[in-house]
């Protein structure tokens, strides 16, 4: 009984010495990151960026318009180089004079109409699951309520047709710095918009760099929409200068953790500005393109 006693008093002993026993820690997915095509790796020609994102780690990718190329040649190199195209936009009116969308437009819905189908051609052959619709500049003069209402509509029937495609749309606030005139600035009023059209297949992308510089507080805002179901993509840039996010006035890392918590398991699109080469700014990404899924 003594010596039974006494191995009993020195297990005790240990244990009060070296502490409680090491606790795995709890293990979650890691952001899964969407290298933008049309900003970064402008080093190389649009179709050999592929390969450049997928050297460097990337498993998505997203791009703003992808109508120059062939869609049977951009999917032949997803296909090579294991990539997932996640997003790209509508096809927004003449681009080179202005034009940044034509949702809100009056008079404009047949084109509108004809630039979703061939959004939604290409999200088929790239088999990417979501288009982004640009709502478009306000023209001079025009009533706010009346482009809304044309808005309203014209998301409600994309909507309808993307869902028949199996597809998803997405609308996205603009800060009015880098765009000027832009009717979408807000995150309250993209959930507006989505709640009153009820569409499941409609969801807002949430750019965090255009909400920090309409609105800021990104950690509340993320907590409150996150939890909504929503949001169908997150995008990133450092703020203000539209760099790598390592840099500028925003805690990603932060962010990123709270991204995590929040049960986010959609991708995040780096839509940003290389300050030089595309790879030699890569380092805030090792740790999250090195990671499984990411």
């Amino acid at each position: 009984m003594f010596q039974y006693k006494s191995v009993i008093r020195a297990a005790l002993v240990a244990s009060w010495l070296l502490g409680p026993p090491a606790r795995t820690p709890a293990r979650h997915a890691m952001p899964r990151f969407a290298a933008n095509l049309t900003l970064m790796y402008g080093e190389f020609d649009f179709p050999d960026r592929y390969a450049a994102a997928a050297r460097d780690g990337f498993r998505a990718v997203e791009c703003l318009f992808p109508y120059d190329w062939p869609a049977p040649a951009l999917a032949t190199r997803l296909r090579e180089h294991g990539l997932q195209q996640v997003l790209f936009n509508a096809p927004p009116g003449d681009w080179t004079r202005g034009e940044r969308g034509l949702a809100c437009l009056p008079g404009r819905e047949d084109e509108f109409r004809r630039g979703l189908a061939l959004a939604l051609d290409y999200a088929q052959a790239l088999d990417c699951p979501r288009v982004h619709v640009m709502a478009g500049l306000m023209p001079a003069g025009a009533e706010r309520a009346a482009l809304l209402a044309t808005y309203e509509s014209n998301l409600a029937w994309a909507a309808r047709e993307a869902a028949a495609a199996g597809r998803a749309l997405t609308i996205e606030p603009i800060n009015p710095r880098d765009m000027p005139g832009y009717l979408l600035n807000r995150q309250d009023e993209a959930h507006a918009l989505v709640q009153a059209i009820g569409a499941p297949n409609l969801k807002v992308q949430m750019d965090l760099y255009h909400c920090q510089i309409v609105e800021g507080d990104l950690a509340t805002k993320l907590k409150r929409y996150l939890p909504t179901g929503r949001v169908g993509h997150l995008q990133i840039a450092g703020v203000p200068e539209r760099h790598e996010p390592d840099t500028g006035e925003v805690n990603y890392p932060y962010l990123f953790d709270l991204i995590d918590a929040l049960g986010y398991t959609g991708h995040i699109g780096c839509e940003y500005r290389p300050r030089a080469g595309t790879s030699a700014g890569l380092e805030w990404a090792g740790a999250y393109l090195g990671a499984p899924g990411g």
